[in-house]
């Protein structure tokens, strides 16, 4: 063990591997001797900072370096907006804030700031990890102050298989930002594993990343389903071969499986249930949507799980401890409530939606993730979104816009006409009446939020 090296990804340094960003890279073991806080690091022991910096590649820096450190790290992805940040500082005591020279240093003004940078400089004396730190996370809403989820370095691992040493070199990448939940299961991975990773920067298009993961070698990637849509629909695709793709962080319905196994046949693809609160559940690896009835009936694992009312609830030491600044986490039996709705069909649970997601078509409930699942099982569509419309007379009809495959950058018009009629078909043929859209929209592209997730927004 590196009696340098600070906290547990510090002792993680010697085993090699480099992380790439967009415009930089660094060895990992020049860590051991070397700082990107220069001589501020140990001015920042004890305190609770906050990570705010535009660049994953320093804020993959500063987190190896501030675990064992810090007392409290608070983790602030891009896209956190401005007038939040007061009220996150307040709630997790920052008396401290790491940034980089693309960040606000303006907008934390009333505390301490030290910068980061992926140059290096010499350590002035070894480092120490004397701490536990605490990790805080902020959770993906689109609406309203984040809220600030407690973690520990053991919360955040517990999914991590210890001793799985491959003899291949493995090279981690994620869609995702790593100051997320998603994409920190994959640094920590890349991290404890002494495997390289590629970071994503927000300046790369979808394709520009693909092009540079490629040109890394990566052999293993992340992201959500929409993250996965949008990378399909790039030519830059075919410039990876991993020899595993995961995804997350939404509904892995049929269409997109099916998709990436025709794209990475010698890929072992694999969708996993996890959120920032309730940590990693599970994943399932046998290329089907939803998941076996016997994960929630298993009993004596590390992950206990029930259905409440529909919902998915989610008991184990990976999920977080609290809210630092919000309502009660978890229930008396210290089950954590994920709002994700699943239904039972024959031996298989299916994801049906979110509790807070439903729209209301003349009094009859519909998730309108249920409907994405038909329409995406065309073989030309590649996304689609369904929402509400408003309708005078039952109140709101659905809406469907739709991304359609383009064959070497156009398709006919007509043939693009045919699938829309060809959609609706299915969804006739599949579902109930009141859950088929009235209108279906062909459109170019779909937003995706900073969290990877599909925006969803009524009309």
């Amino acid at each position: 063990m590196l009696q340098s090296s600070g906290g547990r990804l510090g002792e993680a340094l010697a085993a090699g591997g480099s992380l790439f960003g967009a415009s930089a890279s660094v060895a990992l073991g020049e860590l051991v001797r070397s700082s990107s806080l220069g001589s501020g690091l140990e001015r920042l022991r004890g305190r609770s900072v906050l990570l705010r910096t535009s660049d994953q590649l320093v804020a993959a820096l500063a987190m190896i370096e501030l675990d064992g450190v810090a007392r409290r790290l608070v983790l602030c992805p891009p896209g956190v907006a401005v007038a939040h940040l007061p009220g996150l500082m307040a709630a997790g005591e920052i008396d401290a804030v790491v940034f980089d020279a693309a960040a606000e240093p303006e907008a934390i003004a009333g505390t301490e700031i030290m910068g980061c940078s992926a140059t290096l400089l010499p350590l002035a004396a070894p480092r120490q990890g004397t701490l536990e730190t605490q990790w805080v996370l902020l959770t993906s809403g689109t609406t309203g102050r984040p809220k600030l989820v407690v973690h520990s370095l053991a919360s955040l691992t517990g999914a991590i298989a210890r001793g799985t040493a491959s003899s291949a070199p493995r090279v981690w990448s994620t869609f995702y930002d790593i100051r997320r939940y998603g994409g920190l299961q994959i640094f920590l991975r890349a991290m404890l594993g002494g495997t390289s990773l590629v970071l994503s920067s927000t300046d790369e298009t979808v394709g520009d990343f693909l092009t540079r993961a490629g040109g890394c070698g990566v052999t293993h990637i992340s992201g959500t389903p929409s993250h996965w849509r949008r990378a399909l629909m790039s030519p830059a695709a075919r410039r990876i071969a991993p020899g595993y793709v995961r995804l997350s962080g939404e509904i892995a319905d049929q269409g997109i499986l099916d998709a990436l196994r025709a794209a990475y046949p010698d890929a072992n693809i694999g969708h996993a249930f996890a959120s920032t609160e309730a940590g990693v559940a599970f994943e399932v690896g046998d290329g089907l949507a939803g998941f076996p009835v016997r994960l929630l009936e298993e009993a004596g694992g590390p992950v206990d799980m029930k259905i409440e009312q529909g919902s998915l609830r989610i008991r184990s030491g990976r999920t977080a401890s609290a809210y630092l600044d919000g309502p009660t986490l978890k229930d008396p039996d210290d089950f954590v409530d994920t709002r994700d709705l699943v239904e039972r069909r024959g031996d298989r649970y299916h994801f049906v939606g979110r509790t807070d997601g439903v729209i209301n078509v003349g009094g009859l409930k519909v998730h309108p993730e249920e409907v994405e699942a038909v329409i995406n099982r065309h073989p030309s569509v590649r996304m689609s979104r369904v929402k509400s419309q408003r309708n005078a007379i039952t109140g709101a009809v659905l809406v469907a816009d739709v991304v359609v495959r383009h064959a070497d950058g156009a398709e006919p018009a007509e043939e693009a006409e045919a699938v829309k009629y060809q959609v609706l078909e299915a969804c006739h043929r599949e579902l109930p009446a009141f859950k088929v859209p009235a209108l279906v929209r062909l459109v170019r592209a779909l937003d995706v939020t900073a969290a990877g997730k599909l925006v969803r927004r009524d009309a």
